[in-house]
């Protein structure tokens, strides 16, 4: 743990870049958080399709468009205010009689009332989970610094991983849904879960050595854990990466974000929590 200020400096070189976008940009929320409806449209002809710019004329007298983007296998995915049925069956009917047979993959529609309920609902489940695990490992632990340093380092994961959706928000037009909750909820998990693993070691050694400083104590406990944490972990990112690959643009991006969860639970577990803890132990000492 000597090298504890390059493991910060690692993760502000990650996590400022994400903040900047966060703050600067924000987030690109779906139709589940914002309201209104959205509507994939497959053409049965690449040489048909067309671009967003020519959509957005054409449905303009039908539809109010907040946003037209080109997905993969033939497919528009239009964005705007809430669709009826009937409504959707002229945006279709305008669209086949222009490009060809047309046929809708996915229609959905959400109230702004409802989105809006999501969201309140999103930050309380994360606000309550994050409770809940501190109060958990200080009471496992016997002490506060645990649970503090456990959860700031599950907040570490979380940053990373809003700022990397912010980012790709940003430059790509990602958006943010209820699967993306989904996944940021599944990374506090899977973050706090190796770190108790890393903790739990530190605790039986200063069980069985308890003159030696903690700084040693916790370099054995990463050593011994961290070829455990690795292993485990390069079996769910390959899995991931496989879903990342081939698993279709309905799930690609909650791929993403459970990917990019793991890999920054996995690093943050030895190189994050553990340092946030010497880091504690030594203003202690000062005190």
């Amino acid at each position: 743990m000597k090298f504890k200020p390059v493991y910060f400096l690692l993760s502000l070189t990650v996590l400022i870049p994400g903040l900047i976008s966060l703050i600067t940009f924000g987030l690109k929320p779906a139709i589940d958080f914002t309201g209104g409806s959205l509507l994939a449209v497959q053409f049965s002809d690449q040489a048909q399709l067309p671009n967003t710019q020519q959509a957005q004329q054409l449905l303009a007298p039908l539809y109010q468009l907040s946003s037209v983007q080109a997905s993969e296998e033939n497919q528009l995915i239009l964005r705007g205010k809430q669709l009826s049925n009937e409504q959707k069956e002229q945006v279709l009917a305008k669209l086949g009689s222009q490009y060809g047979p047309v046929t809708a993959v996915r229609f959905a529609v959400v109230g702004p009332a409802l989105g809006q309920e999501l969201l309140i609902k999103t930050l309380t489940a994360v606000v309550i989970v994050a409770g809940l695990i501190m109060l958990y490992v200080w009471k496992q632990f016997q002490e506060l610094k645990y649970g503090v340093c456990a959860i700031l380092a599950m907040f570490h994961d979380s940053l990373v991983l809003l700022g990397s959706f912010s980012l790709l928000g940003y430059f790509w037009g990602i958006e943010v849904d209820v699967l993306f909750v989904t996944a940021l909820l599944t990374t506090l998990s899977f973050s706090i879960h190796d770190t108790i693993v890393v903790y739990d070691r530190i605790r039986e050694l200063k069980q069985k050595n308890r003159q030696q400083d903690l700084a040693v104590v916790a370099n054995t406990a990463v050593l011994e854990t961290l070829s455990r944490s690795i292993n485990n972990s390069v079996t769910i990112v390959l899995m991931l990466l496989a879903l990342v690959l081939l698993g279709g643009t309905t799930i690609r991006w909650f791929a993403v974000a459970l990917l990019i969860g793991a890999i920054t639970g996995t690093y943050s577990s030895t190189f994050t929590a553990v340092p946030l803890l010497l880091l504690w132990e030594n203003k202690l000492k000062k005190r």
